[in-house]
């Protein structure tokens, strides 16, 4: 098995650290290859190397899977998804997983394909496959004053959202569909450990539980809402929407901080709307959501939609934008 594919997965800047990767590479190839437990989950087997994207991933892999994975987030808490880049641990621990949890982070078109060159037994499990996928773009800013939605470059990288009908890859914000994103890991994991299927079962039935029970629980807080529009800063919460039959206003869009008209006009709307709510996450600037916030007399409420908490932070987006209108 050759190291060739991996030579070059740095961009310039990291040559040196990239060249420094091939000892562990190498301990790593022969970690993977040479011999194993009980592949099929028997007692004594080593836990399930299982790599994710994105934080709520491995919340879910980890609540199926239990002690019978092993799982590291590609993407840690805090950082963004859009700019990220793996570290050389995480390419050396790569080669020695047996599953990859995609959701469509940018960074894995294109360090996956490296990454399977190397470790061709990699399964990779992509957990859009089979849901019904919204565009970015069916959550448009408010126009301005005379209806162009003017959006000047803001203070973070672009790279992230310039593919215009790009589909919206936060499923993971609506509980209905990571009821069916739970079924599709707890097959894949089902697959790789068949000695375990019956506790994958097990711990599905009770996840889906709970994501039942927060289902419900969230429709009954919005169920009151005159007003179904909420301000967010990145419109992550597209999927959470569609679910509860609300409409996210974004500030942000395709990479973009708006101008001055578009500004206005957002500013307006949520006059308009009562709201008084902006919603942010830590991996963005707050500057363009408080200067909305303090035009309406409102507030910036920050609630992290890649927590590891996903029930919390579930909870927390619906009291938000529950408490966020003016009675």
């Amino acid at each position: 098995m050759s190291l060739a594919p991996l030579c070059n997965l740095h961009r310039p800047r990291a040559r040196c650290a990239g060249r420094a990767l091939a000892p562990a590479l190498a301990l790593a190839l022969l970690w993977w290859c040479g011999p194993g437990g009980a592949a099929d989950g028997a007692p004594g087997a080593e836990p399930l190397p299982v790599f994710v994207s994105v934080v709520p991933l491995q919340t879910f892999v980890e609540r199926i899977g239990g002690d019978q994975v092993r799982v590291q987030s590609l993407v840690g808490p805090g950082q963004n998804p859009h700019a990220y880049e793996p570290t050389p641990r995480q390419v050396a621990d790569l080669v020695g997983a047996e599953l990859y949890v995609r959701v469509g982070v940018p960074l894995e078109d294109a360090w996956l394909p490296r990454i399977r060159a190397t470790n061709p037994g990699l399964r990779v499990l992509d957990v859009r496959d089979g849901l019904a996928l919204r565009p970015h773009d069916q959550v448009q800013p408010a126009p301005g004053p005379e209806g162009d939605a003017d959006h000047g470059h803001g203070d973070h990288d672009d790279e992230h959202g310039n593919d215009h009908g790009a589909l919206d890859t936060h499923v993971w914000t609506s509980p209905p569909l990571v009821k069916s994103i739970g079924a599709a890991i707890r097959a894949a994991l089902s697959d790789l450990r068949p000695g375990q299927a019956a506790l994958f079962d097990a711990n599905y039935a009770r996840f889906a539980a709970d994501l039942d029970a927060l289902d419900t629980e969230i429709r009954d807080q919005l169920k009151p809402l005159q007003v179904r529009r909420f301000l967010v800063f990145h419109p992550a919460w597209g999927y959470y929407a569609d679910t509860y039959g609300l409409t996210q206003v974004a500030i942000e869009f395709e990479g973009k901080e708006p101008g001055p008209r578009a500004l206005a006009g957002l500013i307006d709307a949520a006059r308009a709307a009562g709201v008084r709510a902006v919603l942010t996450q830590p991996q963005f600037s707050p500057r363009a959501a408080q200067q909305v916030a303090e035009a309406i007399g409102g507030r910036v409420e920050s609630v992290d939609p890649l927590s590891g908490d996903y029930f919390g932070a579930l909870r927390r987006v619906t009291g938000v934008i529950a408490g966020g209108q003016t009675p």
